[in-house]
């Protein structure tokens, strides 16, 4: 197989990752399309999810972490009455069993109480670590694997629809969350177990309505020549349309380029905002203290923003 050689390229693509595939398979050969000298995603999708992947490419994966922290939402599918292993269509089924008479108002009640900050077992199958080394490794070896239980932000889950035993259901969450436990929890609550049968992410903030690409259409586009590819990336700023903006003079601007700490006496103290020079740049990431010091918690590069998606 030929090397790529690869190239600066900076900004976000809203990858609508197909199922079958892990994250990380799916970011690379997002990454090998574009030939993108370095790359990062933002949050992890279950191989059987679909849906959307942020993936950040060159100075854009300064931000990911940011990304990462974001709220998400989901529509999920589940089947009543069966508990597996992966707490998903993935894995061995532990247990069947009869699914009580339930009308909707009661699944609605059951779900109301999974909402809010709610503590959480995660699934044993999972990417979280122990000891350096992910969950679901330790499972699949056979050990006897406890996930510690955690706080959670579960802003909706919604009953949407419902076929029979089969369940239509949508989510708004925090970072961390697993909608796995969620459904799994809620399966509990109704006294017959449930499992996630089909799972898809809808947006990441600040993404709330994403033009996503598919790799089949990345690929296609790849056809067309770089240009083609390059006119699908966001320039990094849209990931950061939530946070304050503040106006820094070219002075300023090249300060904070040397990792000084310019003072704007009388300034308000600001925790986070992105520095925008006269040209309308990304400078840094500042952070502005109680005397007005200016100081950088991340700086950027120079690039040639890319065209967003028309």
């Amino acid at each position: 197989m030929v090397k790529p050689v690869w190239r600066d390229v900076h900004g976000i693509l809203l990858l609508d990752k197909s199922a079958g595939l892990s994250s990380n398979q799916a970011l690379q050969k997002a990454r090998r399309l574009f030939r993108a000298d370095k790359a990062g995603h933002t949050g992890s999708l279950d191989p059987l999810a679909t849906g959307l992947l942020p993936v950040c490419f060159g100075e854009a994966t300064k931000i990911a972490g940011l990304l990462l922290g974001a709220r998400k939402a989901y529509a999920a599918e589940c089947a009543l009455g069966v508990s597996t292993t992966t707490d998903d269509a993935e894995g061995e089924v532990l247990e069947r069993r009869v699914v009580p008479p339930l009308d909707d108002e009661a699944i609605r009640r059951a779900a109301a109480g999974l909402t809010g900050r709610i503590t959480q077992v995660p699934p044993v199958y999972s990417a979280l670590k122990q000891g350096g080394e992910p969950l679901y490794r330790r499972a699949r070896r056979g050990e006897d694997v406890v996930a510690p239980a955690r706080e959670v932000a579960v802003y909706r889950f919604d009953l949407l629809g419902r076929a029979g035993d089969r369940l239509r259901l949508e989510v708004e969450c925090g970072s961390g969350t697993y909608v796995r436990s969620l459904v799994r929890d809620l399966g509990e609550r109704l006294g017959c177990g449930a499992h996630v049968t089909a799972l898809r992410r809808l947006w990441v903030e600040p993404f709330m309505q994403p033009r996503m690409f598919t790799l089949e259409r990345l690929e296609a586009l790849a056809a067309e020549g770089e240009a083609a590819l390059d006119a699908c990336l966001l320039p990094l700023e849209r990931g950061l349309a939530a946070l304050p903006q503040l106006a820094v003079s070219a002075t300023e601007a090249i300060l904070l380029g040397q990792g000084r700490r310019p003072v704007r006496p009388g300034a308000t103290a600001v925790p986070l905002a992105c520095a925008i020079d006269p040209t309308g740049r990304l400078v840094a990431l500042v952070a502005i203290g109680d005397g007005g010091e200016m100081r950088v918690l991340r700086g950027f590069n120079a690039v040639t923003a890319p065209r967003s998606p028309v």
